[in-house]
């Protein structure tokens, strides 16, 4: 069976690169290029398409508003060349983030997160369909910090602390002060790895040690749970029983 895909870019390169690319593998089937949002959402609206690749930078309506506009979206692999937006994508449920200037190999991976892609005239056994979501390990956000943007792979981060207009960002092998609000941080994060339990704390809940009514153990840092947040902090830890501590 065949994915009905749908390319979206603003640049006629890129679209050529996309269509050549799908037009090698047997599963995919080109059913509309788009050279802008509102010619996608035509299409959307008259045909049925398992698959959209979608770039993000483009005049009027961005790849990511779009999605976001969409009801019940397709599958969707980003294409762009700029890295910053790879946590957006990770919050969208994008099936894959390929950077610019786009390798075909690179493009087979991406289409096998949704199913197995042979090359036409390569034979190979059936195998089951993938949906797995991107991985987390890759998500990564980029912080300015000592006159240089300093990569951060959410993966790595212990907690984030508010100090005042910056925030610190604490990993097991470094710490980065960033003129940054916590709240507009707090934003980008995704809500299943990322708890505010306090008005000056984020932490990753994937890194906590242990907790009591009022603490947090993170790394090697006792992190206070505030007042205001006790309740739904407890909730997500799975404690009910300490709420009334």
């Amino acid at each position: 069976m065949k994915l009905r895909c749908l390319i979206v870019d603003d640049e006629p390169l890129a679209l050529d690169v996309l269509e050549t690319f799908v037009e090698r593998l047997d599963n995919l089937e080109l059913v509309c290029r788009c050279s802008n949002a509102v010619e996608a959402y035509n299409c959307l609206q008259t045909e049925h398409i398992d698959l959209i690749f979608l770039d993000i930078q483009m005049p009027k309506l961005t790849g990511i508003d779009f999605l976001k506009s969409i009801p019940n979206p397709p599958k969707v692999i980003f294409t762009t060349a700029y890295r910053d937006y790879a946590l957006d994508s990770y919050e969208l449920n994008a099936v894959d983030y390929l950077l610019k200037p786009i390798a075909f190999d690179r493009f087979l991976k991406a289409v096998a997160k949704v199913t197995p892609a042979e090359p036409k005239g390569i034979a190979g056994p059936p195998a089951a369909a993938s949906h797995a979501e991107p991985d987390f390990r890759d998500a990564f956000i980029y912080l300015k910090a000592d006159k240089k943007m300093v990569k951060v792979m959410l993966a790595d981060i212990l907690y984030i602390e508010s100090l005042k207009d910056y925030i610190r960002v604490k990993t097991d092998t470094k710490e980065i002060i960033s003129y940054q609000k916590i709240s507009f941080l707090e934003e980008k994060l995704p809500t299943d790895k990322f708890l505010r339990i306090h008005r000056s704390f984020i932490i990753s809940l994937d890194k906590v040690q242990a907790f009591s009514a009022t603490t947090v153990d993170v790394g090697k840092a006792e992190i206070p749970i505030g007042r205001l947040y006790k309740n739904e902090v407890l909730q997500v830890l799975g404690q009910n029983n300490l709420l009334e501590s």
